[in-house]
């Protein structure tokens, strides 16, 4: 019953914090100058990208005819984004009738709503952040657990090196340089996977075998990126715990009784040193709709990440706001989860007042 009511605290305190979260960037996006329908008039002036108008000054003349109609114009973006209303209205609107927020229209994919761009990349997102995620925990924790058994050893010194030199490169330059050597972008090199993407344009007429043949030659690269990028801080937490663990004194107490140390480590200290690794498991949540910006980029995946990116450079509002107001929650739940998962580990956790 006492954990029960901390989940449900927890749940009731989503609310607050999720407020906290989206106010303070809405209030920080309306404070920053160039926003949709500034850019929509510099469009409609004319104004190219080297900042000079085209149409003169006539069209800043606020008293000539095509000054009028530029009024005219503002004042309907301004109704069409929804920034005729005064702040807290607006705000009121983006979070609770979403007729500036996940209804709005994107200022740069003006025939989708902000839902329709989200959903559209969510199972994106979904597929390699999940693929990602349980490929970096089957991969670093059993690694982990190896190189604590054989501390001190050449194999542990050897994957030391290997891992380190792989957290030494970030994981979109490790992109890029697979790119060059697999995916045929150099005659040098091996043309094996695809240059990008998330599946083949005749994705739609494969049987179901040659779907999963297709997927996975298209996800190879880019998960393996993903993988590269957490490999080795899970890696090297995983060993650090679990020798920690060895070191205390039940642990001993164990070998002292006259059992093994495969029967201490692997009934007894195991458990305790997966707590810390708990920690992660509520990012994926976030992780998994939000993906890896550089590496979407690098192989042109149309995921959430790369959605986010564009929404930030584009400036367009809209589409900002509604992705950063699902990672939040999903952020928000993933902290929910990593709570529940210590319980899992290990029952003997309480989450109330201690005395």
């Amino acid at each position: 019953m006492e954990r029960y009511s901390y989940f449900i605290r927890r749940l009731l305190l989503m609310i607050p914090t999720f407020i906290g979260i989206t106010l303070t960037n809405f209030l920080l996006i309306n404070m920053i100058p160039g926003g949709p329908v500034e850019q929509r008039l510099a469009q409609l002036r004319g104004i190219g990208e080297g900042g000079e108008a085209s149409s003169g000054g006539a069209a800043s003349d606020g008293g000539s005819a095509a000054g009028r109609i530029l009024e005219q114009q503002k004042k309907a973006l301004e109704k069409q984004y929804g920034w005729d209303k005064p702040l807290p209205e607006r705000y009121y609107h983006y979070l609770v009738t979403n007729k500036i927020g996940l209804q709005a229209r994107s200022s740069k994919y003006t025939n989708k709503t902000v839902w329709e761009l989200i959903r559209e990349r969510i199972p994106i997102s979904l597929t390699f952040g999940i693929t990602g995620f349980v490929l970096t925990y089957l991969i670093c924790v059993p690694l982990g657990i190896a190189k604590a058994l054989r501390n001190g050893t050449a194999f542990d010194v050897a994957s030391s090196i290997v891992v380190l030199v792989l957290y030494a490169i970030p994981a979109f330059a490790f992109g890029m340089i697979l790119k060059t050597l697999f995916s045929g972008t150099s005659d040098t090199f091996y043309d094996i996977f695809p240059i990008g993407g998330f599946r083949s344009e005749n994705w739609d007429d494969l049987s179901t075998w040659n779907k999963m043949k297709d997927q996975v030659h298209h996800m190879f690269l880019p998960v393996l990126c993903y993988v590269i990028g957490n490999f080795a801080v899970l890696t090297i937490l995983m060993k650090n715990s679990l020798l920690d663990q060895i070191g205390q004194d039940y642990v001993r107490t164990v070998l002292a009784k006259g059992g093994t140390m495969q029967i201490a480590v692997w009934r007894h200290a195991l458990r305790n040193a997966l707590i810390p690794i708990a920690t992660g498991i509520g990012g994926i949540l976030s992780l998994m709709f939000a993906g890896s910006v550089l590496i979407e980029k690098v192989f042109a995946i149309n995921g959430l990440g790369l959605l986010s990116l564009d929404a930030i450079t584009g400036r367009d509002y809209a589409v900002f706001m509604g992705i950063l107001g699902i990672t939040s929650i999903f952020a928000l739940l993933g902290r929910i989860v990593s709570d529940f998962a210590y319980v899992l580990i290990d029952p003997r956790i309480s989450f109330g007042k201690q005395s």
